[in-house]
């Protein structure tokens, strides 16, 4: 099980070409997406995640509502460049766009106050945590992903657009779909730069 787990681990990569063709039934990665979230750790069992999941032209208004807010702050002789990552994102078949309900967390706050600074830090544990957990579910079923931050940005618009509770706090959007172009080639910074093993 080790060795599998290893082995999906190697094969989640940043996909950054992208197609709207998906291997399975939209029903099926939806479902896929949600069992990752639902089994996905979280600090006290406090289950903070939250998603949105957009499929299909509701996927591309999410892209078209981020580069409406990039046009007004990106400078003009620059943004040709912005226009064309955006399109490589919406040529995607979805994306799911990830939240922590702070309700959950100023919740926990209030019921442990010893451990009220922490509660915001293991949020962020728990969205990271959830991130990983869809990517790998997505990436075994040879769906490309690629991991976005245009938060908070666009955390406005998102609220209006599709009625997110105030207390849901956007934090990262993954775009999936086929894999049009292999992710290059990874490269890694040596074992004693990043370990140290005690006996």
């Amino acid at each position: 099980m080790s060795q599998g787990f290893n082995e999906l681990a190697e094969k989640r990569r940043t996909i950054y070409a992208l197609g709207p063709t998906l291997p399975l039934a939209e029903d099926e990665v939806i479902s896929l997406i949600r069992t990752a979230i639902r089994n996905a750790p979280s600090a006290f069992n406090s289950q903070s995640s939250r998603a949105l999941i957009l499929l299909g032209e509701e996927h591309k208004k999410f892209w078209a509502l981020t580069r409406d807010q990039l046009k007004k702050r990106v400078a003009a002789d620059a943004f040709a460049n912005t226009e064309k990552k955006l399109a490589g994102f919406a040529a995607a078949a979805g994306s799911v766009l990830f939240f922590e309900d702070q309700q959950v967390v100023s919740g926990l706050q209030q019921q442990f106050p010893s451990y009220a600074d922490n509660f915001p830090v293991w949020s962020e544990h728990s969205t990271g945590i959830a991130q990983y957990a869809v990517w790998l579910a997505l990436a075994e079923k040879g769906i490309g992903a690629n991991l976005q931050h245009y938060n908070p940005l666009v955390d406005e618009d998102v609220q209006k657009a599709w009625n997110i509770p105030a207390s849901w706090k956007l934090r990262a959007q993954m775009n999936f779909g086929a894999i049009e172009a292999p992710a290059g080639e990874k490269t890694y910074i040596p074992d004693s730069e990043r370990f140290i093993v005690a006996r």
